[in-house]
C-alpha cells in the first residue's frame, strides 16, 4: 500500500533547485511519484513504505545539498530568510563604496581597497552560491548557482591577477552582481510568501484552547488536546474548537467562514455545529465528534494544501525548457567569449563582460515559477470563496467545459419537497391542511412530512385519529370524526369509488408544473388537492442563465418522469433534459457526451452522483460544510451556490491567462535579453549590457512574474453575499 508524504525543503534558490530535487526523488527505487514545489518549498512524495522509508528520502534530499523536514520538525526556512536578510544588508554597505571607487573616484591604491571591500562580498555574501554550487557539480547537474559562480568568479580572479600584474580591474562586477542576485532573492522569498497567505488565513481561523469538562471541572486546553466524546462548553462570543453535536443549550452561531452564510444558525440539542464557527449570544455545551485532521476546516486546509503541491499541465512545458537551460546558457556564454576575443579581436576585458553579463541575466527562475505562483495563487483564491479545487490540473481545465450536467433532486433542488398549492373545493385552505395533516400525522411518506411540516407552519392543531392505515403507492386511510379520511393519489380515490373527474383540470395544471398532487376527501367527497414540488435552490436560475450566457450548453439529469422533468426545466430555463435516468445510468449518460466530443462538467450532491462525477471530465461535488471530503469530486463548493459554478470557471480562465502571460514575458525575457547580453546590439548602437544591469533585470523578471500573479487576488465573484464570508474573512 502506497503512502503519501509531504517534506518542507529548505535551502532551494531557484526553479532549478526544485527540478532537480524531483529528478532525483523520482528516480529512487519505491517513490511512485514526486512533486516538488518551489513556490511552497514543499515536496510531496508518494511511495512504497516496504521497500523506502522517508529517512532514506530525507537523505536523498540532504546530499543534494538541502535539507528536508517532516511535519512537526523545526523548518529551517525561518533561518534561511533571516540569512538573506543579513546577506543582503552586508553586500549593500561593501557594494555601494565599490561601485563609487570603480566608477566616480580615482584615489591612491584604489585596486588593493576594492579587493579588500569586494572579498568578503565574493566568498561571504556569496557563499551560499559556492555551497550551491559544489553541490550541483557534487550530483552531476549544474544550477543557476554555478552560473552566478562561473561568471562572478571570473570577474574577481581576472581582477585579482590585474591588481597586482597590471591591467583593468572587475570589482564592481562581481560585488554589483552577487549582491543583486541576494537581494532580488530576499524579495522573491518574501514576495512568494504571499502566495500562500489563503493557507495561512484559514489556519489563523482555528481556534487556539477549548474548555472542556474533565474529572468533573471545567479547564481550558489547548485545542490539540480536544479528544473525541469530551464535554466542551463554549461561551458567547467564543470560536467552536472543534465540530460536534449540542448536548445542552441555545444559540446562534455565525457559520459565515465555513458556508458563507452571512444570518447565525440557531443551534439547540442535538444540532451538529462546526469548529472555527463563532457562538455568538448563548452558552452551548457540545460533545466532541470530529477533532485535528477530522473537522471541516482542517479538511478544507489539507484539500487547498495539497492543491497547491500539485502541478498544472502546462507547467510541464516550463520544466522541460528549464532542465535544458542551464547547459544551453553556458555553450553561449562561453561561444560568445570566444567569438569576441579570439574573432572579432575585442580585449580580453571586453569578451569576459559579455560572459559574465549572459550567465547572469539567463536565470530561468522567472519561467519555473510562472505557473506554480499563478496557481497557488488561484487555488487560494478559490478556497476564500469556498471552492475548493483538488489540484492545479482541474483549476486549469475547468475553462474548456463547453456542457454542464446538472443532477436535479439535491442539486438544483433542495431536495426536500415542499407544500406549494393548497386548493380547497368547499372549505378555507387551513381546515384543508389540518385534515390532510390529521391522515398523514403518522405517516413517514415524505410527502406527508411536507404536509406535517406546513401545518405546523401555519400553527394549526393537528388531532389525534384511530384506525390508521397505509397503502402502499397510493395514501393514507383514517377515521375522523367517525368519517372516512382519504389522503393520496388518484388511484386510492379509484379504490373507494370516489369521483374525481371534476378535479381533473386542476390536478393536470398541477402536474404539468412539475408538481405531486395529494386529493384529500372527507365522507367520500373531495374537498380539495395539495400540490406538493421539490422547490428550487435560491440562484439555481440565475447560476443556469450566467452558464448559458458564456456559451455552455447546460442539461439536467434526473430519475423523474419527462413531464415532470420538462416541467421543472422550463422553470429553471434548461433547453435540454435526460429524464427517467437511474443513478446507475448517470455515468453512461455522461460517457455518451463525451463520446459525442463534448468536454463534460457534471454537478450532483457527490454521494448519489459518484460515478457520473468520476466519469466526467470535471467532478464538481455540492458539498455541506460538516462534510467536505467529498472523494468524488474534483471541485467541490462548500457554499451550495451553484453561482460558484460561474465563479470556478472564470476564476480558471483568470489563472490560465495569468500563466499563460508569465510564460510569455519568461521566455520573452531570456529570449530578447541573451542575444543583448551576447553584445549583438554593440556592432551598430555601441549598447553592452554590464553585469550589475543584468543583474538587475534577472531579479525583475523573477519579481514580475510573482507580482503579476498576485494581481489574482483582486478576483471577485459575483455573487459576494451581504454580511460576512469566506471573502470578508482576507480583506
Amino acid at each position: 500500500m502506497k503512502k503519501k508524504s509531504t517534506l518542507s525543503i529548505s535551502g532551494m534558490h531557484c526553479a532549478g533547485c526544485a527540478l532537480n530535487i524531483e529528478k532525483s526523488l523520482k528516480k529512487l527505487k519505491g517513490v511512485e511519484n514526486a512533486i516538488v514545489n518551489f513556490s511552497t518549498e514543499e515536496a510531496t512524495v508518494e511511495y512504497d513504505p516496504k521497500s523506502i522509508d522517508i529517512k532514506k528520502i530525507k537523505n536523498v534530499v540532504s546530499n543534494l545539498g538541502y535539507k528536508a523536514f517532516e511535519p512537526g520538525e523545526v523548518n529551517e526556512s525561518e533561518k534561511d530568510l533571516r540569512n538573506l536578510k543579513y546577506s543582503s544588508v552586508i553586500g549593500i554597505i561593501l557594494t555601494i563604496p565599490v561601485v563609487i571607487i570603480s566608477m566616480f573616484m580615482k584615489i591612491p591604491n584604489d585596486n588593493l581597497i576594492l579587493l579588500l571591500l569586494t572579498t568578503p562580498i565574493q566568498f561571504g555574501v556569496g557563499y551560499h552560491f559556492y555551497k550551491g554550487s559544489w553541490n550541483s557539480l557534487k550530483n552531476k547537474y549544474i544550477n543557476m548557482d554555478f552560473l552566478v559562480i562561473l561568471g562572478t568568479s571570473a570577474a574577481y580572479f581576472y581582477s585579482l591577477f590585474t591588481t597586482f600584474f597590471g591591467g583593468m580591474t572587475f570589482y564592481e562586477a562581481s560585488a554589483t552582481v552577487i549582491t543583486t542576485i541576494t537581494i532580488g532573492r530576499l524579495m522573491e522569498h518574501l514576495s512568494r510568501g504571499k502566495t500562500s497567505d489563503s493557507i495561512k488565513k484559514l489556519i489563523k481561523l482555528q481556534a487556539k484552547t477549548a474548555r472542556v469538562i474533565r474529572d468533573g471541572k471545567e479547564i481550558e486546553i489547548p485545542v490539540e488536546h480536544v479528544k473525541k466524546g469530551d464535554t466542551v462548553i463554549v461561551r458567547p462570543g467564543e470560536k467552536i474548537p472543534v465540530d460536534g453535536v449540542v448536548m445542552d443549550g441555545y444559540s446562534s452561531v455565525d457559520e459565515s467562514m465555513i458556508t458563507g452564510e452571512s444570518m447565525p444558525v440557531e443551534k439547540k440539542k442535538g444540532d451538529e455545529v462546526i469548529g472555527a464557527t463563532m457562538n455568538k449570544n448563548g452558552m452551548l455545551k457540545i460533545k466532541a465528534t470530529k477533532i485535528g485532521a477530522e473537522t471541516a476546516l482542517a479538511q478544507i486546509i489539507k484539500l487547498v494544501k495539497e492543491a497547491q503541491q500539485s502541478k498544472a499541465p502546462i507547467q510541464k512545458i516550463a520544466d522541460v525548457v528549464v532542465s535544458y537551460f542551464v547547459p544551453v546558457v553556458m555553450i553561449i556564454a562561453v561561444s560568445s567569449f570566444l567569438t569576441w576575443y579570439f574573432f572579432i579581436h575585442q580585449p580580453f576585458f571586453f569578451a569576459l563582460t559579455i560572459m559574465v553579463s549572459i550567465l547572469v541575466v539567463a536565470c530561468p527562475c522567472a519561467m519555473g515559477i510562472a505557473t506554480p505562483t499563478a496557481v497557488m495563487v488561484g487555488l487560494g483564491k478559490g478556497a476564500e470563496n469556498g471552492i475548493l479545487i483538488r489540484n492545479g490540473e482541474y483549476l486549469e481545465k475547468v475553462h474548456k467545459l463547453d456542457t454542464i450536467v446538472f443532477d436535479k433532486t439535491g442539486t438544483l433542488t433542495k431536495g426536500e419537497p415542499e407544500v406549494t398549492d393548497i386548493i380547497p373545493f368547499n372549505d378555507e385552505k387551513k381546515k384543508l391542511l389540518m385534515l390532510a395533516a390529521v391522515a398523514e400525522k403518522n405517516s413517514e411518506h415524505h410527502l406527508g412530512e411536507a404536509i406535517i411540516k406546513k401545518a405546523l407552519e401555519e400553527k394549526i392543531k393537528i388531532p389525534e385519529t384511530k384506525h390508521f392505515q397505509t397503502i402502499p403507492g397510493k395514501g393514507v386511510v383514517t377515521t375522523y370524526l367517525n368519517r372516512r379520511l382519504l389522503v393520496g393519489n388518484k388511484n386510492l380515490l379509484k379504490d373507494y369509488k370516489i369521483e374525481t373527474e371534476y378535479a381533473e383540470k386542476r390536478m393536470k395544471a398541477l402536474e404539468e408544473d412539475g408538481k405531486t398532487v395529494v386529493v384529500v376527501a372527507f365522507n367520500d367527497k373531495i374537498v380539495g388537492i395539495i400540490g406538493i414540488a421539490d422547490t428550487l435552490k435560491e440562484y439555481s436560475v440565475e447560476a443556469i442563465e450566467e452558464l448559458k450566457k458564456m456559451g455552455l450548453e447546460v442539461m439536467m439529469i434526473t430519475g423523474d418522469n419527462e413531464r415532470t422533468a420538462n416541467a421543472i426545466a422550463r422553470t429553471l430555463r434548461i433547453d435540454k433534459t435526460l429524464a427517467e435516468v437511474l443513478p446507475q445510468e448517470k455515468a453512461e449518460k455522461v460517457k455518451e457526451l463525451q463520446e459525442a466530443g463534448r468536454f463534460v462538467g457534471m454537478v450532483g450532491d457527490g454521494i448519489n452522483d459518484a460515478p457520473a462525477l468520476a466519469q466526467a471530465d470535471i467532478g464538481i461535488a455540492i458539498g455541506s460544510g460538516t462534510d467536505v471530503a467529498i472523494e468524488t469530486g474534483d471541485i467541490v463548493l462548500i457554499k451550495e451556490d451553484l453561482r460558484d459554478v460561474v465563479t470556478a470557471i472564470k476564476l480558471s480562465k483568470r489563472t490560465l491567462s495569468k500563466i499563460k502571460q508569465n510564460l510569455f514575458w519568461a521566455f520573452f525575457y531570456n529570449t530578447a535579453m541573451i542575444p543583448i547580453a551576447a553584445g549583438i546590439l554593440y556592432p551598430a548602437f555601441n549598447i553592452l549590457l554590464p553585469p550589475i544591469v543584468a543583474g538587475i533585470a534577472m531579479v525583475f523578471s523573477d519579481i514580475s512574474v510573482v507580482g503579476n500573479s498576485l494581481l489574482l487576488k483582486r478576483f471577485k465573484p459575483n455573487n459576494l453575499r451581504s454580511g460576512t464570508s469566506f471573502q470578508s474573512l482576507f480583506y
